[in-house]
């Protein structure tokens, strides 16, 4: 693990599975008519947690390939238990859906937030400003 991916912490892949789900909800929210459909999304206390674990390591998929430090795997993708599903067997709750959007859109801001700050904080240092 190198300076910089200790100074930036887990901050990137917060960042990573916050734009993943983001994905996910706006996948549900624009299929929200669609026949069949099942809403999808992660476990994300589970996939930061998983992150934070393997955060630092290197992993090989390929031995020609070589993970980034830091970098985050696919998480689970889940299908959500819907509180009732529509007669074409969709799953999708419009309000809960756009709910969960905007408070991960939210959450995401803030983690760009705090990871601009510390992107600031090392580029000071560097400078040698205070």
């Amino acid at each position: 693990m190198t300076a910089i991916d200790k100074a930036l912490g887990i901050s990137p892949q917060v960042l990573a599975l916050r734009a993943q789900r983001m994905n996910l909800l706006s996948s549900n929210i624009a299929n929200s008519d669609t026949a069949g459909y099942k809403a999808r999304d992660i476990d994300f206390a589970a996939a930061l947690s998983q992150a934070e674990q393997s955060q630092g390591r290197f992993e090989r998929t390929h031995s020609a390939h070589i993970a980034l430090s830091g970098s985050v795997g696919q998480p689970d993708v889940m299908y959500r238990v819907p509180a009732e599903v529509s007669p074409d067997g969709n799953s999708v709750d419009p309000t809960m859906e756009h709910q969960a959007f905007m408070e991960n859109a939210l959450r995401y801001q803030a983690s760009l937030q705090l990871l601009d700050s510390r992107i600031k904080g090392i580029k000071n240092a560097i400078k040698g400003d205070s």
